[in-house]
């Protein structure tokens, strides 16, 4: 009896060291995933079956760059139409799915399955609801495209491929992602009270992650002539509101890099979002020149892509240029924990910021 006792005693002596080294493991497997650095790489304005375009290049600098890829929306030039998306951003003939162009070596569409897109103004230039983009992303076979699919959520709590929406969130690392359709007018609005403006704020007050990057078409500030769009500064402020970091841009045909700034275009280095501006993924054009707040970084006739480091707390930024090209910008900055603006922008409301 007493030794039957004794085994059952050294089982359960053995059962918790087990347990306790395995809870072990996980919480530092999980503080791992929390802190590593992670890397988000892409560009705007992208594909177009033209010799002077030079998406073929951009793409190349995607088979060397590892993380998550960001299609920044006007992806197929000029309309966003299937064979434009199959032909152009991808490569291949929607009829029988062979190579579209066999001397073509790169292409954005080979990289769809690590791509996280947003949708551009092109998108809509062919059908009122964007309808190929969506069916490109989630490889409709009923229409032609192949697989594979974006990974693009899709549910709805997070309609990322859902036409009349195409906004979603998702993370990695320490950083929150939000993915978000600038197209105001196709999506019902951008203003706080609009269906997306809802779901931002609410996606926003539900996140845990230290640190948010987002990512739309339009951009709120640029050099480029009639480019800022006032129709994104609800969309800024949800952001601001919610103490984002980051937000990514294309539209213009340029690359561009601003200051921290409130969503009036103040100066802020506490606590404003540093806008970037990567409308260089191989669309030519874009040299014209206007003032714009707090621009720290303007270069035309260049295509790359831009190359962002996600770390616990911090980021780091590269422009990477095609082949032949020299220009480059880097640098990197801190994020301020979400709690702690949550808290201060509890205390002084929700009001516009001019």
């Amino acid at each position: 009896m007493r030794k039957t006792t004794l085994l059952l005693l050294l089982a359960s002596m053995t059962l918790a060291v087990v347990l306790s080294c395995t809870t072990a493991v996980l919480m530092a497997a999980q503080g791992v995933a929390q802190t590593a650095t992670v890397t988000l790489v892409g560009a705007g304005d992208i594909a177009e079956c033209s010799p002077d375009n030079n998406a073929k290049a951009t793409a190349a600098l995607l088979a060397n760059i590892p993380g998550t890829v960001l299609a920044l929306g006007d992806n197929a030039y000029p309309n966003g139409t299937p064979r434009q998306y199959a032909n152009c951003y991808d490569n291949y003939r929607l009829s029988d799915g062979s190579l579209f162009d066999t001397k073509r070596t790169s292409w954005w569409g080979k990289y769809k399955a690590r791509t996280m897109p947003v949708l551009g103004n092109h998108e809509y230039h062919s059908s009122k609801v964007a309808q190929p983009y969506f069916d490109y992303f989630s490889a409709n076979q009923d229409v032609g495209f192949k697989e594979p699919a974006a990974r693009v959520p899709n549910t709805p709590a997070n309609p990322g491929l859902t036409p009349g929406k195409g906004y979603y969130s998702y993370d990695r690392g320490s950083w929150h992602i939000v993915a978000l359709n600038s197209n105001c007018n196709k999506v019902g609005g951008c203003e706080k009270s609009s269906t997306q403006g809802k779901w931002l704020r609410n996606n926003l007050a539900n996140t845990n992650k230290q640190c948010t990057l987002a990512y739309f078409h339009h951009p709120l500030f640029s050099t480029g002539n009639n480019i800022p769009n006032p129709n994104v500064k609800p969309l800024w402020q949800i952001l601001y509101n919610n103490g984002a970091d980051l937000i990514v841009n294309g539209h213009a045909h340029r690359y561009e890099r601003y200051a921290p700034l409130t969503p009036g275009g103040k100066i802020d280095l506490q606590n404003g979002i540093r806008q970037i501006v990567a409308g260089t993924g191989g669309a030519p054009g874009g040299s014209e020149m206007q003032q714009a707040p707090g621009v720290q970084v303007v270069e035309t006739g260049t295509s790359g892509v831009l190359k962002l480091n996600l770390s616990a707390g911090s980021y780091s930024w590269e422009f990477v240029p095609i082949a032949g090209q020299t220009f480059t910008d880097t640098g990197d900055g801190s994020c301020t924990p979400n709690v702690q603006r949550g808290q201060q922008d509890e205390a002084n409301g929700e009001e516009d910021d001019e």
